[in-house]
């Protein structure tokens, strides 16, 4: 596997683009910390950081109200990726097909989900699908489903890119070695090349479930009981928006953090296995010289 295919969707930055890099995290931080600083002042002076204002998250009853939603959270989740990653794969490889009856309606549906927003989507299965009747039936599906379809929907289009220029990242040479054992183009995809493509996109789909994550947060459009929406109803009863809003920032900003993390060391992983050793390299130079 050739060192250049470990980046998939970017350019290995230069000296100099990792030196405006390293500038810019550290002005971005600076000014994230004067944020947060000025935004704790601002709750300090009106009586927002008050600890009677916060006893309620220490309660049972409200952590098992805000878990329900983040089981909500996680499950919509699951259930969209675990649909939505496969579907992916299957419109990269329709995209990828030669038989334009099958690439042309990849390409469309790919290209109009990507370009389509989720909350649009979400709205449409809310608002217009119950209008369609079907044998006097109208199509009107449950709440979960009103936020999961969408989910797959949007997700299957962007992360088919993902798994295309995977695809298109494995080096020819492993097709072409394929094709002259005698295997054809199905069987090298499926034994050769999408084995190396699959590891390639690993950390790119993480990525992906944290789009998922955040995607779920939409469920208060149809008021399907995830962690947002349970952060809403809340605050209705309660009337403390900002500890709430901020709680369950909070535990977003954790998971998410968590997945991106997970994503980096695959990523750092796969670019370990990908170049070879020092001792490894001379012994490959010493080889060919022989």
């Amino acid at each position: 596997m050739s060192a250049h295919a470990t980046r998939v969707l970017f350019d290995e930055p230069g000296p100099r683009g990792r030196r405006t890099i390293r500038l810019w995290s550290v002005v971005v931080s600076l000014l994230a910390a004067g944020l947060i600083a000025l935004a704790l002042w601002q709750f300090y002076n009106n009586d927002q950081l008050d600890p009677v204002k916060w006893q309620m998250f220490g309660q049972a009853t409200t952590l098992k109200f805000l878990g329900s939603g983040l089981k909500g959270t996680f499950l919509t989740t699951l259930v969209a990726a675990v649909v939505a990653f496969p579907l992916a794969l299957l419109l990269a490889l329709g995209r990828l097909s030669h038989a334009r009856v099958v690439a042309r309606p990849a390409t469309a549906w790919i290209e109009f989900f990507r370009s389509v927003p989720m909350l649009l989507v979400v709205y449409f299965f809310l608002l217009a699908l119950p209008r369609v009747q079907i044998g006097g039936q109208s199509l009107n599906l449950p709440v979960f489903w009103m936020l999961v379809v969408p989910m797959i929907l949007v997700s299957s289009a962007s992360n088919a890119e993902v798994f295309r220029a995977g695809i298109l990242a494995v080096d020819k040479g492993q097709s072409e070695a394929a094709a002259s054992l005698g295997m054809t183009r199905g069987l090298s995809m499926r034994l050769v090349v999408l084995p190396q493509a699959f590891r390639l996109v690993l950390p790119n789909l993480l990525t992906g479930l944290v789009s998922l994550l955040k995607d779920s947060t939409l469920g208060y459009v149809v008021s399907y009981p995830e962690l947002m929406q349970q952060g809403r109803v809340l605050t209705a009863f309660t009337h403390y928006l900002i500890q709430t809003y901020l709680v369950v920032a909070v535990v977003f900003v954790v998971i998410n953090l968590l997945l991106t993390q997970l994503a980096h060391r695959l990523q750092a992983r796969i670019t370990r296995r990908a170049t070879p050793s020092p001792d490894a390299a001379q012994e490959l130079e010493t080889e060919s010289f022989a």
